[in-house]
């Protein structure tokens, strides 16, 4: 199914322009150039999810922010899309202090379009899990994958289980009893879109559908819960996986990262403590996919 071309135009007001912050404490601010969200004093994470700017005022806004967030002594990621003016605006954020970490493609997919069933290895289910111990499970196996523990994720999605809980849902692929690949699914009130986060898979289970059938799991509790779209932003290891799958590139999207503990101490690592589990990143990271 083709995505329309009103897709993008729905993404952007309905997601990045959306001032109703999901972490439990924060809170979402706009000024006309940009929409940020900003987290509890130490919990979460905050962005920069939007921005209007041009060349005569883009400097001044993003030392606005450096200063609000270094006051704040808090991380915040500026999430830039390939079609943000001014079109240096990468530069600009560098300049300031952000640091650029890898570039994703942001997909889409209607819901109703992704393949419903996937045929699974002999002895492997998957199943949905919304307690906190489906999230220990969840964020122990990322620590197999990715090799690191994520506790600033696990503080989020530990607040939200408790506050909303309805706002986000886990899915797990078992071996018996071992899980082998996750997922979650989040689900952004007033909007169209349901995010698909975190997506991993242990190496010696890669290849043989897992990840594409925790795609499908969440396609069909996204249409259970009235949602439209499918939003992924995407790894170069699971984009192909989601383009056979029917989701469609509508962006390129660049996380840049101002860490004001950082500055001047020679940088920090691009990615670090961020929202996904894709690579080394915490936080609004997207998915890796691998099969």
């Amino acid at each position: 199914m083709t995505i329309p071309d009103s897709a993008l135009a729905a993404y952007d007001s309905q997601v990045r322009q959306r001032t109703q912050a999901d972490e439990p404490g924060a809170r979402a601010e706009a000024d006309g150039t940009i929409v940020r969200w900003v987290a509890a004093d130490d919990q979460g994470s905050s962005w920069i999810t939007w921005s209007r700017l041009d060349a005569g005022n883009a400097d001044a806004v993003i030392a606005a922010q450096v200063a609000y967030f270094r006051s704040r002594r808090q991380q915040v990621e500026w999430k830039l899309y390939d079609y943000d003016q001014p079109a240096d605006l990468g530069s600009r954020l560098e300049a300031a202090g952000f640091v650029p970490d890898e570039t994703e493609a942001l997909m889409v997919a209607e819901a109703a379009a992704v393949p419903g069933e996937v045929p699974l290895p002999d002895g492997v289910t998957v199943r949905q899990v919304t307690c906190r111990a489906g999230l220990s499970q969840l964020l122990a196996l990322h620590g197999r994958v990715f090799g690191r523990d994520q506790p600033r994720l696990r503080q989020s999605l530990e607040a939200r289980l408790d506050d909303s809980p309805a706002s986000v849902e886990m899915v797990i692929a078992f071996a018996g009893d071992e899980p082998v690949c996750a997922a979650r699914i989040e689900y952004p009130p007033g909007t169209e879109f349901a995010g698909l986060w975190g997506g991993g898979t242990l190496p010696e289970w890669r290849g043989r559908g897992l990840y594409r059938a925790t795609v499908a799991c969440r396609a069909r509790l996204a249409l259970a819960r009235g949602y439209r779209y499918l939003q992924v932003d995407a790894l170069p290891t699971s984009a192909p996986i989601l383009a056979r799958l029917g989701f469609s590139e509508l962006a390129r999207t660049t996380p840049y990262i101002f860490d004001p503990d950082e500055q001047g101490a020679g940088g920090r690592r691009a990615g670090e403590d961020r929202r996904g589990e894709d690579r080394a990143s915490e936080d609004r990271a997207g998915e890796s996919g691998d099969g």
